[in-house]
């Protein structure tokens, strides 16, 4: 009974993630951009470049953000109200990235990619103050 029930939320969740994939690529089609398109991480991967970093900082932020969500977009934390790949607090700071936050991975990782920057220099500088102290 609850693997059926696991199974269900699944296919959900998949289901909202395709859609929310569709919607992103049409809104970027129609200003003109291409959708950053694959997995989360191979989003990130491309990413890196746009903010000043090789793809060496992505084995810090592959750790990161494993650790922090498992790369899942509607990843939600109830006792902090952390969300998200980043697993921004509150979930709304993500909002400045682009009004599809709460769906859309590249807009979550386009946001914590900049709070990444902003506080740490680099993903692994991020990385390294987590394994240090536990948070980033």
């Amino acid at each position: 009974m609850r693997a059926a029930v696991l199974a269900g939320r699944l296919a959900a969740a998949q289901r909202l993630r395709a859609a929310a994939r569709r919607h992103a690529a049409a809104q970027h089609q129609a200003a003109g951009q291409s959708a950053p398109s694959g997995t989360p991480q191979q989003i990130a991967m491309a990413m890196l470049p746009s903010f000043g970093w090789s793809s060496s900082q992505f084995s810090c932020l592959n750790s990161l953000w494993q650790l922090e969500s498992g790369w899942n977009p509607y990843a939600s934390n109830p006792s902090s109200g952390a969300y998200g790949i980043p697993q921004a607090l509150p979930g709304s700071k993500m909002a400045s990235a682009g009004p599809d936050w709460q769906s859309n991975a590249a807009t979550q990782i386009r946001w914590g990619l900049g709070y990444i920057r902003a506080s740490y220099g680099s993903p692994c500088g991020a990385w390294g103050h987590e394994s240090s102290s536990g948070w980033y």
